[in-house]
């Protein structure tokens, strides 16, 4: 799970996210009203120099006085403040002896005269002309470190309330998690509650009860079809090698009898591998299977299907190869990939090779149109290049393939040959068991 996917990461980070905003915004306040206050100290102390100065000389050009203060009559002033001045305190920065200091400036009407007052703030003369100036700053050094405390302390705290608040929160999900995980006497334990989490839990069970009683329907179906399939299944196997042997060994009648009794053992196989994929893979054992003998034995089991065409089929494989894997599905799984391989190809070659990371069956047939790839595991979906509706099929073939991979936890890959055709690859996700060939030949 990545760093923010789950909700009490969520959580915790939108409570940081908040604190932030409001540390945010009471800094730019504090800020604000500090800017302003010193504006409002600076505007008072200079109305109050520029009327002692109007007493105390008249009406005069400039007025200067001894703690930095400066003012004009509007005309009179320095180009570059009649150009600036408003009656909003603004703040430039000029150099006075080599060192940058600020100077404070607006302009005043006053008995039908306009002036331009102005102040030089330095640190002397702010503490020795100017206390009140002087005790604001101090002030605003004592609110900014206090501020600086309380951001710091405002994230301590909510970093502790979020992780304290989130695992209250995320802790009844929790455990209606561990009760889904382990199982339903768990779960009703929290029915009764009032909460959302009583909410979930509800729904929760009602599609337990729902699933539950579908598998068991899906259960006992397959079961009731396996068993009144058996039975008439059994009665043609055993007819059809009753009239087997009664029949002459060049007789033609002999080779369709024997058709029925291995569609017959072939239909009594299906079966059972489908009762196995109607059970979870703990339900099962699995074991070791010889790989090589399944393919060959399913080879010559479909060599009808190319005996009347121009194909070959080649198996190649280094060593005999084992799996734990059922034999009937296995024999099921790559049954349908060789009978498609051989239903698809007209003329030239299936190769199967084995080792000890895949089957991959190669054909040089029809191919698989592209818009058909997305869809080519989907049941009753046919995808060949050519005239399809001319071959036979239903379309579930693969369908079945793909759920037998699911159930072993193991993966199909398909890809198209260049030269035409298909590559179909089962990809063991347990490791195969190389064995010798004498071992394979006593299997």
């Amino acid at each position: 799970m990545k760093a923010f996917d789950s909700i009490s990461q969520k959580f915790r980070l939108s409570y940081l996210i908040f604190t932030a905003i409001l540390c945010v915004t009471f800094v730019s306040i504090f800020f604000y009203a500090g800017i302003h206050m010193e504006e409002m100290l600076v505007k008072s102390r200079l109305l109050e120099q520029l009327s002692l100065s109007i007493k105390q000389s008249g009406i005069q050009n400039h007025y200067a006085a001894d703690s930095g203060i400066n003012i004009y009559r509007f005309d009179t002033a320095p180009p570059e403040l009649q150009a600036k001045a408003t009656e909003t305190v603004q703040e430039i920065t000029v150099e006075v002896n080599g060192q940058n200091r600020e100077l404070h400036f607006f302009t005043h009407q006053k008995e039908g005269q306009r002036y331009i007052l102005t102040y030089l703030l330095e640190d002397h003369m702010a503490l020795e002309d100017y206390p009140v100036l002087a005790i604001f700053e101090h002030f605003e050094a004592i609110f900014l470190q206090t501020l600086l405390l309380a951001v710091l302390l405002s994230f301590a705290i909510a970093i502790l309330f979020s992780y304290v608040s989130s695992y209250q929160i995320t802790k009844p999900l929790l455990i209606l998690k561990n009760a889904v995980e382990t199982d339903n006497e768990s779960l009703s334990t929290l029915l009764h509650l009032p909460s959302e989490v009583g909410v979930l839990a509800r729904v929760i069970d009602d599609k337990n009860q729902k699933l539950a009683s579908y598998l068991l329907r899906e259960q006992l179906f397959t079961g009731d079809v396996s068993h009144e399939l058996r039975t008439p299944l059994t009665i043609i196997i055993g007819a059809a090698e009753v009239l087997e042997s009664q029949l002459p060994l060049d007789s033609q009648q002999r080779e369709f009898t024997r058709r029925i009794h291995h569609t017959a053992t072939e239909t009594s196989d299906i079966i059972t591998a489908l009762l196995m994929l109607s059970r979870t893979p703990e339900q099962l054992d699995a074991p070791r299977t010889i790989i090589n003998s399944v393919i060959t034995s399913e080879v010559e089991r479909l060599q009808y299907l190319i005996g009347y065409k121009s194909v070959t089929c080649e198996i190649i494989a280094d060593h005999s190869y084992a799996a734990m894997v059922r034999p009937e599905l296995l024999k099921m799984a790559v049954g349908n990939l060789i009978k498609n391989a051989f239903q698809y190809t007209e003329s030239g070659q299936v190769t199967i090779t084995i080792d000890y990371d895949f089957i991959t069956v190669v054909d040089s047939g029809i191919g698989i149109r592209e818009s058909m790839t997305p869809h080519l595991f989907e049941r009753f979906e046919r995808g060949g290049i050519d005239d399809i509706n001319a071959i036979e099929g239903s379309g579930l073939g693969l369908s079945i393939v793909q759920r037998i991979m699911v159930h072993l936890g193991w993966q199909l890959h398909y890809q198209p040959n260049a030269s035409g055709g298909s590559t179909f690859k089962i990809q063991y996700k347990n490791a195969l068991s190389q064995i010798d060939s004498n071992d394979y030949n006593n299997e």
